[in-house]
């Protein structure tokens, strides 16, 4: 085992897009688990878009990374070292903390993985939170009903993807907008999606209405910006829209003014957001759901790695931008399980 355990800090919080130099490689000495805790080695780090909320000092849901601390992050990792009861050396669990290479975790905050039930890296994407966001917004929010049509947002990520597919499996029809024809390729002929639609080609509202002739009943929203404001007014009555993220305006200084909401009422639409935490108790009934699925081939996924801690920094922003194409993991090292 090395002697030092890496990790990546805050070093300022970003002005608007965030730069490499907001960030701060650094060493610390391994920590040692106490009382009712576990050391994990990371061997998968999870990039989410949520992190640059924690980035800036503005109130929010949950607490800001100060400057100068670990970047917040969920690890995959091995069990080296356990104080607790229910984890022993060479489990693997997720639920580490932070963009680093080691972690001292309380064991009641992790969640024990099988490698035989899935690769680990999926505990970060397809069974993790944003498999858990897609379930929750839809079963609580969405709702969608057969024959009734669903268009998601960044279709081709780690939650969007999940949403369509789970989305399809509920009867209805599902359009899918994403950036670039690659990812709308990905979404149409790996994961069944009805139509999409590239963002990039412009005239949105025309390509909306070809692809979505009878209105929207569901719309979930990973992005916002010109994606919503086409989106808004082709949404029928009584649908639904889930808020989920706005990615578009995660690095902006200002932010664009909302649809006018009167349309709300006429049309007695229900908008409502949600943070998947909130439900965190409903991950091993998700789990339940979908892991069967994954073994059989019916819920697909895909990830994008990058290798090595220190391509974090430049990673995180190129997610931003979208630039990763699926879950976005960072490998921190080699996977055990993983043959050959």
């Amino acid at each position: 085992m090395t002697e030092e355990n890496r990790h990546v800090l805050l070093r300022r919080r970003p002005q608007g897009r965030p730069t490499v130099e907001d960030f701060e490689i650094a060493s610390a000495p391994i920590p040692e688990p106490g009382p009712g805790e576990v050391l994990l080695r990371g061997l998968y780090l999870s990039l989410d878009p949520y992190m640059r909320g924690r980035m800036s000092a503005a109130k929010s849901y949950a607490k800001p990374v100060e400057v100068g601390a670990v970047m917040e992050g969920r690890t995959v990792g091995e069990v080296l070292r356990s104080r607790h009861p229910a984890f022993h050396e060479g489990d693997f669990a997720t639920g580490g903390y932070g963009w680093q290479l080691y972690s001292a975790v309380a064991g009641d905050k992790l969640l024990r993985i099988d490698p035989d039930e899935a690769p680990l890296s999926t505990a970060l994407g397809v069974l993790g939170m944003p498999g858990l966001t897609a379930y929750i917004g839809l079963t609580r929010i969405g709702e969608p009903k057969a024959g009734e049509t669903v268009v998601v947002s960044a279709a081709s990520g780690a939650v969007g993807a999940v949403v369509g597919q789970l989305a399809k499996r509920m009867g209805a029809r599902v359009v899918g907008v994403a950036g670039g024809s690659a990812k709308c390729r990905y979404i149409e002929k790996d994961l069944g999606f009805d139509g999409s639609i590239d963002h990039h080609g412009g005239e949105l509202e025309a390509a909306l209405d070809r692809a979505c002739p009878k209105g929207i009943d569901v719309y979930w929203e990973n992005v916002g910006g010109a994606v919503q404001k086409a989106v808004f007014p082709r949404l029928n009555d009584f649908a639904r829209m889930v808020m989920c993220g706005m990615i578009s305006e995660y690095n902006s200084l200002d932010h664009e003014p909302g649809p006018n909401l009167w349309s709300v009422v006429r049309k007695r639409l229900r908008i409502e957001g949600f943070i998947v935490s909130d439900a965190g108790e409903r991950m091993g009934e998700y789990r339940q759901m979908a892991a069967p699925l994954l073994r059989s081939g019916a819920l697909k996924y895909r990830e994008d790695f990058v290798d090595g801690l220190e391509k974090a920094p430049q990673a995180f922003i190129g997610l931003l931008e979208g630039k990763n194409f699926g879950k976005l993991i960072v490998r921190l090292a080699p996977d055990p399980t993983q043959k050959g």
